[in-house]
């Protein structure tokens, strides 16, 4: 089993700034890639970014150019650099584990895990 512990939301204003953690424990060697899911109220849990154990990244195209993910295998963490944040990215962030990577023509795709952290609020006043 793999536990997994968001921090880092909160309330910011557009144009602000947060950095999202996530930090796993238990059976982190089974982890190969990691991501970063969110959920607005009404809409589907979506992707945001993930990253490989090797460091290639995901993003979502609503959020390439403003946010940033990165990861420190040693610290079994992912991180979550969102910028210039604007009230659209309102939602409830998750971290997941235990997902299928794949590439294709040096792309690097996440399909989600089974383990899922509790979520953290992220609020995006206009």
């Amino acid at each position: 089993q793999v536990q997994l512990v968001e921090s880092g939301g909160g309330l910011v204003q557009a144009g602000g700034s947060l950095r999202l953690s996530c930090a796993a424990s238990g059976s982190t060697s089974r982890i190969s890639g990691m991501g970063w899911y969110r959920q607005a109220p009404g809409n589907a849990r979506e992707l945001v970014a993930a990253v490989s154990r090797s460091g290639s990244t995901n993003y979502t195209d609503s959020v390439k150019g403003r946010f940033s993910i990165s990861r420190d295998n040693a610290k079994n963490t992912i991180y979550l650099h969102m910028r210039d944040l604007k009230p659209e990215d309102t939602a409830v962030y998750f971290c997941n584990a235990g997902g299928i990577s794949s590439y294709n023509q040096n792309n690097y795709y996440y399909a989600k895990g089974d383990y899922w952290g509790q979520g953290t609020q992220v609020t995006v006043s206009s």
